[in-house]
Parts: C-alpha cells; sequence; structure tokens
C-alpha cells in the first residue's frame, strides 16, 4: 500500500508573521486553524483529526475546544521540531487514507520571537535520550543550532571548496524572492552579496543572514481524501509521497558519526522515499520549497535530492539555478530567510499555491513540487501534485 493519491490538501490558512505577536500561542494556532478549515470551504464541525509538533504548546484538546469541534478520533504529533512539518502531513494522509479520521488539520504556532527562542543557548535539565546526547556537546559551549550547522558548513567548505559567498547567494536568492510577497516579513528588502558578507558572524563560517528568522505567528493545512477536496471551493494538492527518514548514527540536531560531515544522510533517505512513491525524478519538479534554517544546508539538500552531484551545488546556485526563472525555483515565497520561520509549515502552504496558480511570486505551469522539513534533523518531505 502507498500513500501516493489517497490524500490531498485541501486547505490552508496562517496568521500574520511577526516579531511581537500580542497573543497566546494557543489564539495563534486557533486563528490559523479556522482560516485553513474556511479556506477549503468546511466548518470545524466537518473536522476530526488533529496532528502538531511535539515541540507546540497548544494541545489538540485545547485546539479542539477553542474551534468548537465536537469529538476527535485521530491526534498525533511528531517530533524534532522543524523535521516535524511535512511528518504532520504525512500522519495526517497515513488517517485519512486508512480511515481513521475524514478531516485532519495539522497546525503549528508559536511566538518563536517575542516568547521562547529556540537560538538562544542554555542549559539542559532533560533526563531523557536527548539529554544525554546533549550532555555530550552543552559543557563545551556546543549549545545552539547555529554552531552545530557551522561544523558541517566548515567541513563541506573543506570538502568542496565552497565559500561563504557561495552561501550568501542562497540568502540573496531567498531575500529577493521575499522582496515581492507582501506576507514576508522582508517585504520589499532585498539584499546584496555585500551586505551579506558583511553581516556580523554568528559562528564561523555562518554570518547573520545566513541564520532564518524567529518569528512569531501560525500556520495550518487541511488534509482530506482527493475526492472530497475536488468537491471544495481550491483545486487539491494531492499528495503524491509522503516520507520521513534518519541517517547512520541520528542524532537530534547533528549527524558526526555518519562517516560523512558534509552530507545529510537523513534527507537522502526522505528523497529516496519520495521518488520512488511518486515515481517522479528530480528532473519532473517544478518548484522546490527547500527548508532553509541555514543557508548551508540548502546547498547541500540540492545535492542529496539529485538536482546535482555532489559538491556540485554551489555552481548550481551561481549559475542561477535556484532563481525564480532557473532550473529548480526554490522557495519563491523567500523562505525562512525571507517570509517567516514557522518551522517549515509555510513553506508546504507555499507549495499549495504554487499548485493553485495564486502565490505572490507564481512559477508557470507548475504541476508537483518537493518539499522538505528540518535539516540535520530526523526528517521529512513531500512530493505535492495538481489534482
Amino acid at each position: 500500500m502507498t500513500l501516493s493519491g489517497r490524500a490531498a490538501i485541501a486547505g490552508i490558512g496562517a496568521t500574520e508573521f511577526s516579531k511581537e505577536s500580542g497573543r497566546s500561542e494557543l489564539r495563534l494556532a486557533a486563528e490559523a486553524c479556522l482560516a485553513a478549515i474556511h479556506d477549503a470551504g468546511l466548518t470545524p464541525a466537518d473536522v476530526d483529526g488533529l496532528v502538531t509538533f511535539t515541540a507546540d504548546a497548544s494541545a489538540e484538546i485545547a485546539v479542539q475546544r477553542e474551534l468548537g469541534i465536537d469529538a476527535l478520533r485521530f491526534f498525533s504529533r511528531v517530533d524534532y521540531g522543524g523535521g516535524a512539518a511535512c511528518g504532520t502531513v504525512a500522519h495526517a494522509a497515513m488517517a485519512v487514507a486508512t480511515g481513521q479520521a475524514d478531516v485532519v488539520v495539522c497546525y503549528r504556532a508559536f511566538n518563536e520571537r517575542s516568547g521562547h527562542r529556540f537560538g538562544q543557548a542554555g542549559a539542559s535539565s532533560r533526563a531523557d535520550s536527548t539529554g544525554l546526547e546533549f550532555s555530550w556537546h552543552l559543557p563545551f559551549g556546543f549549545a545552539t543550532p547555529a554552531a552545530w550547522v557551522a561544523m558541517q558548513a566548515r567541513r563541506y567548505m573543506h570538502d568542496h571548496g565552497a565559500t561563504s559567498e557561495d552561501f550568501g547567494r542562497v540568502a540573496v536568492a531567498m531575500r529577493r524572492h521575499a522582496a515581492t510577497n507582501p506576507k514576508a516579513w522582508f517585504h520589499g528588502r532585498p539584499i546584496t552579496l555585500e551586505e551579506h558578507q558583511a553581516s556580523r558572524w554568528i559562528v564561523d563560517p555562518l554570518h547573520l543572514l545566513d541564520c532564518c528568522q524567529e518569528s512569531d505567528g501560525g500556520v495550518a493545512l487541511v488534509v482530506t481524501t482527493p475526492e472530497r477536496a475536488r468537491d471544495l471551493p481550491h483545486p487539491p494538492a494531492v499528495i503524491r509521497a509522503a516520507a520521513q527518514g534518519t541517517g547512520p548514527g541520528q542524532m537530534m540536531m547533528f549527524g558526526y558519526y555518519t562517516g560523512d560531515l558534509a552530507a545529510l544522510p537523513a534527507m537522502n533517505t526522505v528523497g529516496t522515499r519520495l521518488w520512488k512513491q511518486s515515481g517522479l525524478t528530480p528532473g519532473d519538479v517544478h518548484v522546490g520549497i527547500l527548508y532553509d534554517h541555514f543557508t548551508p544546508f540548502v546547498l547541500m539538500q540540492l545535492e542529496e535530492l539529485g538536482f546535482c552531484g555532489r559538491g556540485e551545488a554551489p555552481g548550481y546556485v551561481a549559475d542561477g539555478g535556484i532563481e525564480l526563472d532557473g532550473r529548480l525555483p526554490v522557495n519563491p515565497h523567500g523562505g525562512q530567510l525571507g517570509e517567516a520561520y514557522i518551522h517549515g509549515m509555510n513553506g508546504i502552504a507555499e507549495a499549495v499555491r504554487q499548485l493553485r496558480g495564486t502565490a505572490a511570486n507564481q512559477v508557470a505551469d507548475v504541476e508537483h513540487v518537493l518539499v522538505t522539513a528540518g535539516t540535520g534533523v530526523p526528517t521529512s518531505g513531500l512530493v505535492l501534485g495538481t489534482g
């Protein structure tokens, strides 16, 4: 049994993206969910499933109460931060495909700028296996996502001759796309490569402009059967493939024991499954929504997913490959570097808009979109297609 073609995204919703929402995370979740339900032409009474991240502060039953849903038949959570985004859709799709639920809403909402900030270091008191992993690194100051990614980025530079300017070209492209997206935090604010290079260091070799934003906001998605979705107001984004994956020696946010520090084996696992399930190849993809919490991992993803060979991504980007008119337009909404950091859920919403033909930076003739979620962590991905 395969998920391909057995579920679809029928609705998308979001709050505004800000640095100070001024309201609770539960309210942000409820607003995003209601927006997605209404976008799908449904009511809360139609919803019988909810899926979110283990990191989300708003419990499914709390969201159920806020939305006025009578009863849930399915609820689930996916771990590993941003790696959960496409996983939430995979769980929802499995529930719909197996009859566990008819309409499932996936949501993620947080005050990640005005509240808890993932980019700040702090002591861990976790008495679990993840706490054990961190105990090997935190005492030595190896305590933030930027530091973890910097280690792999430096090895990538050593192995393949990449430079800080190669990372900067990713940031420039994402900000260029965000500049013409009215919903983006950096709308109207593109950057130059010179500005990237002049931005302050965070952790060598990462500049400030290599790092994604910290945002307040929420995003939600409605998943149901393709048959039902076709009777709703918008063309469905059919789930052609959904996969989760880890690599050998996987840890929470880094893969230093995999045998190749300049690679992302978890993403390779996901990509292999996506191509097999969908029956597609990289050449069949019209838009890539690549998780861009840090610029170096965009380069590595292009290689792991088969859009170019190992070590070839810097040249791919320098040649305009990820621009809106390039071989693989990447993150036309501006991504997490330019639109907002909502743990990748806003990227899935952009994929749906591209398939509907309603995106701010619409790519022509889009039939298939690849979406990735979380890199470095156990991760997930989707291939969405027209219905």
